[in-house]
């Protein structure tokens, strides 16, 4: 669905300054549209069919943004903390301009995927109760884990709260365990093994929905999202 839109808004939007900013460029003949150069600020442009050069320089638009970061401790899931660093921290300047908020939450002492994005609509969906999208997770347990363990996360587990929560999947791995769980909580998967008399001395979310972390992704490095890796999330 294609639509119009002023020029120097959509300039201003791709992180070429204030609309301020971008009227000098255009003033200074430095913007084409479709090959022709733009004089007017507020030209209606359609940014998904012509194409627009900045210093000669093709603009490849794009209206949303998708960002995998690899969360360190000490940082929260926000966009701004008075107390605490934030995700938005970590995002590289060139993303900054799209204003891409953390979709969900993961604890701020807990590791791992944090999807990033502008597109309000996809954050609705992957966040909505409704929808169970599975989140998985490595963890380390001080405690042996037992079949009987197993099968209660398959049950589902009541926690402190008297909430019992959806059936998960809990499977041993080396010297820790992977657990996918289909909703999220409050510090849900500690409580969980709280309730069975454990406690989680490490937590790193590895996947969300069907896509899974990339492994070359360093803590708090950040990479945009592919094409074919957005239809994943939504598997």
């Amino acid at each position: 669905m294609s639509f119009m839109e002023r020029l120097d808004k959509i300039l201003s939007n791709m992180g070429f300054g204030t609309r301020k900013e971008v009227k000098q460029l255009i003033k200074n003949k430095e913007v084409s549209v479709d090959g022709v150069t733009a004089v007017c600020p507020d030209l209606k442009v359609d940014p998904d069919k012509s194409e627009i050069a900045v210093k000669n320089e093709p603009l490849i638009y794009k209206k949303h943004i998708y960002l995998m970061l690899n969360k360190p401790k000490g940082y929260v899931s926000a966009t701004q903390d008075n107390l605490h660093k934030t995700v938005a921290d970590l995002v590289p300047e060139r993303f900054s301009h799209y204003k891409p908020f953390p979709v969900g939450r993961l604890d701020i002492d807990t590791e791992g995927f944090v999807l990033l994005t502008n597109d309000g609509a996809l954050a609705h969906e992957l966040a909505a109760p409704k929808r169970h999208v599975p989140k998985t997770y490595f963890a380390m347990i001080d405690g042996e884990i037992s079949q009987n363990d197993i099968s209660v996360f398959q049950s589902g587990i009541v926690l402190d709260d008297g909430y019992k929560t959806l059936p998960a999947v809990l499977k041993k791995s080396g010297d820790g365990v992977f657990v996918t769980i289909y909703e999220g909580k409050f510090h849900q998967i500690k409580r969980m093994f709280k309730a069975l008399g454990k406690n989680v001395t490490y937590l790193k979310r590895i996947k969300i929905s069907g896509l899974e972390l990339d492994p070359d992704l360093k803590p708090g490095e950040t990479r945009e999202i592919t094409e074919e890796e957005q239809k994943k999330l939504w598997t």
